[in-house]
């Protein structure tokens, strides 16, 4: 996917002075101190990133060119002040700057990303200008008031936005790929199916999910496996939605959507499912999340829980934890295993999908920006800009390998009712019916 820098139209940028209309004209002798100011912290920004293979051109001409052969984009600063703010957090100012832009990028958005974080250093917690951001984190926690302000940013900004470039079904998940080239409803499809014989659903039994989005899944396990679902979420604009197809597919008396917290999850069922919200818990609240899930499960119950995740403990994105997903904090899996561990929880299986993501995401970028004058007509600039690169990153990080997505099922330590073999996940017999028979 090639990916063009556009102005706020959307369509493509044509010409150099889209970007640089600025004129390459020296200071007189008296700037050259200014200059070699700006020069010294140009070095240590690329420094700080790896030095890319980039050139950084500034609002008064200077070129600072790459080290590299040859460079995959240039990159315009706009101002002084864009400069200090790269130089002192360019995790978080980059993403604030470019829509605003006041920081532009010449070249395919892509291929630029894919560059940089190829090169940047792995992020390690603890940094100084972490903890001067530790006030706004505080803001943010998942508490109980916390979750519903951080979800509403995210999911409640309207559900005609999500409609214009998720799947019919508006599944805002990392779909499950068959084949490569498969239609995105095709492998959003293909995951559900897939959670369900991960979790050998039988019909008659009761399923709990936390964080069911717009009722896509409780709604596809209700309608196929027979099973009854209780599903919980706090995003207004969703659980509105979800209701209203339950009601047009007759689901209502077997699926239930509850607008609250998932720690308010009562009763006893004979699976849990998690999918997409584990991010928006916050490690702090993952002993609190097994002792849920403990509470809830019959003695031979199940789960499966599905998030993004990283190799290693660390945290998110600056500018895409405060400005995008605000609270979220993707876990690595031996942090995951602090839900599961104090509960005496087995795990069955781990799978790895993060390629699936990649793709996924790819499908979500190119619908976006073939609405995107519908996105613009919704929303300012700063947010049309802001989703671009939300979307085109998370390509990029998936793809390279610096986020994964992980699939984790689990059960009672006692519960012997579990597959011999991973045959059940692929054989055709443990399909549902209506794949069987092309009714889905």
């Amino acid at each position: 996917m090639r990916l063009e820098q556009t102005e706020s139209s959307g369509k493509p940028a044509s010409g150099r002075s889209a970007y640089f209309g600025v004129e390459k004209k020296r200071r007189m002798p008296l700037g050259g101190m200014s200059f070699a100011a700006e020069k010294l912290l140009l070095e240590k920004i690329l420094q700080a990133v790896g030095n890319p293979p980039v050139q950084i051109l500034l609002w008064n001409g200077l070129e600072i060119p790459t080290q590299k052969e040859s460079t995959v984009a240039q990159v315009l600063i706009r101002d002084l002040a864009a400069l200090l703010k790269l130089f002192f957090n360019h995790r978080l100012y980059f993403g604030e700057l470019y829509s605003a832009r006041r920081v532009e990028i010449q070249g395919d958005l892509l291929d630029f990303l894919e560059a940089v974080f190829r090169c940047r250093p792995l992020r390690r917690a603890n940094r100084s200008s972490d903890k001067l951001l530790l006030p706004f984190d505080e803001i943010r926690r998942n508490t109980l008031a916390g979750a519903r302000r951080n979800i509403r940013h995210h999911y409640d900004i309207g559900n005609d936005f999500y409609k214009l470039w998720l799947d019919e079904r508006m599944v805002y998940t990392c779909a499950y790929f068959q084949h490569p080239d498969a239609s995105l409803e095709e492998a959003q499809l293909a995951k559900m199916d897939h959670i369900c014989r991960k979790l050998n659903l039988r019909p008659g039994e009761t399923v709990v999910e936390a964080g069911c989005g717009w009722g896509a899944l409780a709604l596809h396990m209700a309608k196929h496996y027979g099973v009854t679902v209780r599903a919980y979420n706090i995003s207004r604009e969703q659980i509105s939605l979800a209701r209203e197809r339950a009601r047009a597919e007759g689901l209502d008396g077997k699926v239930e959507f509850i607008e609250d917290d998932y720690r308010h999850m009562r009763g006893k069922f004979d699976a849990f499912v998690s999918v997409g919200m584990l991010e928006h818990v916050g490690l702090d609240h993952y002993r609190e999340l097994g002792e849920v899930i403990n509470r809830v499960l019959k003695d031979d119950g199940r789960g499966l829980i599905h998030s993004i995740g990283f190799n290693f403990p660390r945290p998110m994105d600056d500018w895409a934890e405060r400005h995008i997903f605000p609270g979220a904090s993707p876990p690595s899996l031996a942090q995951m295993m602090q839900i599961l561990e104090p509960y005496d929880f087995s795990v069955l299986d781990v799978e790895n999908l993060r390629l699936h993501y990649a793709r996924t995401l790819e499908h979500w970028l190119q619908r976006y920006e073939d609405n995107v004058d519908r996105v613009s007509r919704m929303f300012d600039e700063n947010f049309v800009l802001a989703w671009r690169l939300y979307l085109a990153a998370s390509i990029t990080t998936f793809k390279i390998g610096k986020m994964q997505l992980f699939q984790l099922t689990f059960s009672r330590a006692s519960n012997n009712r579990i597959p011999w073999t991973r045959q059940y996940l692929y054989g055709a017999e443990c399909l549902p019916a209506g794949l069987n028979n092309g009714n889905l």
